[in-house]
């Protein structure tokens, strides 16, 4: 998983949140587990969302459903 190096900056609760929105996103937007490069992109527009102030799940959540992707 792409956020678990992020473990150790973030508290739990909060690389909890993040691993969530990432995998309701990638469920929305049918990422594969096989692509590696999708999902990094992704795992670094939920850190962006997270890092710019969208902590709450609903919030992050909304951010990052709502960008377009590639």
């Amino acid at each position: 998983m792409p956020l678990s190096k992020y473990q150790g900056r973030v508290g739990p609760a909060d690389l909890e949140i993040m691993r969530r929105v990432f995998d309701t996103v990638c469920e929305e937007r049918r990422i594969a587990l096989k692509d590696k490069v999708q999902r990094d992109e992704l795992a670094a527009e939920v850190i962006r969302a997270f890092s710019s102030g969208a902590t709450d799940e609903a919030d992050l959540l909304k951010v990052v459903s709502r960008r377009p992707h590639r």
